[in-house]
């Protein structure tokens, strides 16, 4: 069924047989959308836009109900044939004329090809290797039964609507291959929507249906080499070329592929254009052959794709090459086409839709019934067995080439063919929902959970909390040791290295018990976005892989071992909505006491700004500018994003979290380093405290904490001698009106709260107050005693210098303060509370003030970014005034998890 070559035959028989056209255009009284053979060009895009925007409006809805991109696609073919537009008068003829249809069905089938070729690429022979036993056995049951099933409904099928020409035994086969054969892309895409990977369903769905696809290609490669074939002779020959080719492809030129592509380095560098013309070379050879020899192109396309080297993520790599323009333009093309040939108006009588149900009940019961028994005799529950059923039984656009085949082929008619396109569309569409119902994530077990063991959270870190706990403070401080840093990007990684640093112990001959090192424990997430593109479905089915080549892992593993930190790696390939949903999730699982999140700044030139100096008028610098695209060189759309990704993970988590804001003066990299901590009150800043302190273990880091108040001008009291007084007199006209705090509820305008807190009342208020000054007391006091039970507290309270201060712009004088210590200190780093409950003071009017000072009087920004990171943090940015700063929330946490 060489369909390829006899369009290209057609087309050229086409434009030889007719008279060149006018190639005139609009001005010239033309109808620019009437088919010309000298210039299809023209109908080809408008058949093109029409095609892409109804599978993309398509999508927009279906998406939110988390159904695979292929219903859309062909639910939208559907539409545009003739069971829907085409009873529109005039719209067949005019948009897909006759003459048009061999254009379309050629680029359409090159288009087919390369989808063939990607499917190969994800192809992934060592899933079935590690899985063997499994997905062999499960494989086999799901074609097996099945298959059976199919042949045994094709008899009353045959007698009932095939054409008497065509013979039994090729009908009774492709419906037996029909019924075989499991969608393994849209099985891949479901898998990872629905955070089933990792999971033990996952593991054996993946690999049995590694194992089906190659089954099945095999078994219609068969199947059309017969029907194609003049005699039983011809078809056995046409199998024994096919087999000798494909093991030609499997052997040497996989092998030479391998040689050529770590002599190009393309292994490491991602294919160069050399290898990717080898490859391409290589691809449209293979097609033809098989094409010429009786089996279809699309079979030579499958094996090139399957013998690309995997070394270094190739495969991978090639596939971001390719899938944009494949999956956008070539794939809606073939799905449209078989639109056109799908009449679900054929389908006019009961007995017909009879059939229908039957056909869709029977294959999905096939399929359900061979995997899941199978599953269960591995040792699998009923639950995990039947899910695999259910998953196994996705049909998507495999099965449509499957039937495309047989329609070529004259095997199938048009009504059997709508028949079985409408059960496709049918069964692909139930898989989500009855996955989700019958594995819900509650119920989900994983290979590696026995190995997971839960860490009891320290008394220090529920301390955090605003409960009555939280004002029982112990002698014996206990610091925060397991820690979750959060990966999205190398340009992120420079500032979560300088925080990793930060609570990194360093030993001295003046510490008088330093904590081990190997207390520490890191956990590196590295995020990558689930797209709609294959290549990320790709990542995340050999994530088990990728997390020991990803180059993310692999540097800040590498910084680890070089500080003594144990770090344990993880990965996780989601959509943008479920990535703060991930991070939380990750956090709860791993029992992590602090997650680290980075928000970049982009580097200050030391051109522009002298050492020393403070950094905040909008002529030389302005962060705003660069953290939200204000500027000409940032992009405002990857800002606002990463914004709205930290304020998710913000609202979602119950742990800790610190935002490490990178203005691109990194500090912590080497040497001393001094913070400046202000604390105004609320479990955020008193977290702030507590982190402060413990940063303060390591002899090279030193401190100012500053209590801050709004009110009259009292001077400033201090727990050391020798420091600065904040002079509050400056900048007077910043000065506001001292305003009574009142308790607002402060939420995003975006439509989701900025907090896991809920409404503060007069007792959370009070028991806050008071532990404010507990903690604020505990502190000073133990800087005074000699007799300290603990010496590493008293040890890091030494470096630490109490300050208490009053002033009606207490936000300017903060920034006045950082610029005191910028003058006796090399780097200031400011650790602040983001505050957004139970915060001890309102800074709305000095916040406009300041934002008018530096222009940004109504910003959109200045808004967005007070909501990021709080009024504090927000102030002391826009003035440019520390070198870095790390903001931090307190989390709550479950009452099973402390």
């Amino acid at each position: 069924m060489p369909d390829s070559s006899e369009a290209a035959v057609q087309l050229l028989g086409r434009v030889a047989g007719r008279d060149v056209q006018s190639q005139g255009g609009l001005l010239n009284g033309q109808d620019p959308t009437a088919f010309n053979t000298s210039d299809p060009l023209r109908l080809w895009i408008i058949q093109v836009g029409i095609i892409i925007s109804m599978s993309q409006l398509l999508s927009l809805g279906l998406r939110r109900i988390k159904q695979p991109r292929v219903i859309s696609e062909v639910l939208g073919g559907i539409l545009l044939g003739p069971t829907a537009f085409g009873r529109i008068p005039g719209f067949t003829q005019h948009v897909f004329p006759t003459q048009s249809i061999p254009y379309l069905t050629l680029v359409a089938n090159i288009g087919l090809c390369l989808f063939l070729f990607i499917i190969g690429l994800e192809i992934d022979a060592s899933v079935i290797r590690r899985n063997a036993r499994l997905s062999v056995f499960v494989s086999l049951a799901g074609i097996i039964l099945p298959f059976g099933i199919g042949s045994a409904i094709s008899i009353p099928l045959y007698n009932r609507f095939a054409d008497p020409s065509v013979h039994f035994p090729y009908f009774m086969l492709f419906v037996g291959v029909t019924y075989s054969i499991t969608a393994f892309p849209v099985l891949c895409r479901i898998l990872t929507e629905l955070k089933l990977l990792d999971t033990t369903v996952g593991l054996i769905v993946l690999s049995a249906g590694v194992a089906n696809d190659v089954v099945a290609w095999t078994l219609l490669a068969l199947s059309i080499a017969l029907v194609n074939a003049t005699s039983g002779l011809t078809a056995l020959w046409t199998f024994l070329v096919c087999l000798a080719f494909t093991l030609i492809l499997l052997f040497p030129v996989k092998k030479s592929m391998l040689w050529l592509a770590r002599k190009t380095g393309s292994t490491v560098n991602g294919p160069t254009m050399f290898y990717m013309t080898v490859v391409m070379l290589v691809l449209w050879a293979s097609c033809f052959f098989t094409d010429i020899v009786g089996v279809n192109a699309i079979f030579g396309a499958f094996i090139v794709g399957i013998i690309i080297p995997r070394e270094g993520g190739l495969a991978i790599a090639l596939t971001e090459k390719l899938e944009d323009m494949v999956t956008i333009v070539f794939l809606p093309l073939y799905f449209t086409l078989s639109g056109l040939k799908t009449n679900l108006g054929l389908l006019n009588d009961g007995t017909a839709w009879g059939f229908v149900f039957v056909v869709a009940v029977l294959d999905f019961s096939g399929k359900v019934t061979g995997c899941t028994l199978s599953s269960r005799y591995l040792g699998f529950t009923w639950r995990e067995s039947s899910t695999v059923g259910a998953l196994m039984s996705c049909k998507g656009l495999v099965e449509l080439i499957v039937l495309n085949a047989g329609l070529q082929a004259g095997i199938l008619n048009q009504k059997v063919f709508s028949m079985f396109v409408f059960e496709a569309l049918l069964l692909t569409f139930m898989t989500t929902p009855i996955v989700n119902a019958l594995y819900p994530p509650e119920r989900r077990t994983r290979p590696s959970d026995a190995h997971i063991t839960d860490i009891t959270i320290s008394s220090n870190h529920k301390g955090t909390g605003d409960d009555q706990a939280s004002l029982v403070v112990s002698d014996d401080y206990q610091s925060r040791q397991r820690f979750t840093v959060v990966l999205d990007g190398f340009e992120h990684l420079p500032g979560i290295m300088a925080l990793t640093q930060l609570i990194v112990p360093r030993t001295a001959s003046t510490d008088v018990s330093p904590t081990k090192k190997h207390e520490l424990q890191m956990d590196a997430l590295r995020l990558i976005e689930l797209s709609d593109r294959t290549s990320a479905v790709m990542k995340s089915s050999v994530a088990d892989t990728l997390i020991s080549t990803d180059p993310l892992l692999s540097v800040f593993k590498m910084f680890g071992e070089q500080r003594d930190i144990t770090v344990s790696t993880s990965l996780a390939v989601v959509p943008y909505d479920d990535l703060a949903n991930s991070v939380a999730d990750h956090a709860k699982k791993h029992s992590s006491q602090f997650v680290f999140v980075p928000w970049l700044s982009p580097t200050v030139s030391s051109d522009n700004v002298e050492p020393g100096t403070l950094r905040g008028t909008k002529a030389e610098y302005n962060p705003l500018d660069h953290l939200f695209g204000t500027s000409s060189k940032a992009d405002k759309s990857v800002s606002v994003i990463q914004s709205q990704f930290i304020r998710s993970v913000l609202a979602q988590i119950t742990r800790d979290v610190a935002i490490f804001v990178d203005t691109g003066d990194r500090a912590g990299t080497s040497g001393s380093q001094h913070i400046l901590c202000p604390f105004f009150g609320g479990p955020d800043d008193r977290l702030a405290l507590d982190f402060v302190v413990q940063l303060c273990m390591s002899p090279s880091i030193s401190a100012t904490i500053v209590k801050m108040t709004k009110g009259p001008v009292e001077g400033a009291s201090t727990q050391r001698p020798g420091q600065a007084v904040v002079d509050d007199k400056a900048d007077a006209e910043l000065s506001v009106p001292a305003r009574e705090y009142q308790a607002t509820d402060v939420t995003s305008s975006l439509g989701f709260p900025d907090t896991v807190y809920g409404q503060p009342n007069a007792q959370s208020r009070l028991q806050s107050e008071t532990a404010d000054s507990v903690l604020w007391a505990r502190y000073t006091q133990h800087g005074l005693e000699k007799d300290t039970a603990c010496l590493r507290l008293r040890a890091a309270l030494s470096r630490i210098t109490f300050e208490e201060a009053s002033s009606p712009i207490p936000l300017q004088a903060l920034v006045q303060r950082i610029q005191q210590l910028r003058g006796t200190h090399r780097r200031v780093l400011v650790v602040t509370g983001r505050s957004r409950r139970l915060a001890a003071e309102n800074h709305h009017q000095e916040m406009k003030a300041i934002a008018q000072k530096h222009g940004y009087v109504g910003s959109g920004d200045f808004e967005l970014m007070k909501k990021t990171i709080g009024d504090v943090g927000c102030a002391l940015l826009v003035s440019g005034a520390p070198n870095a700063m790390v903001v931090v929330q307190a989390g709550e946490l479950a009452i099973d998890d402390v």
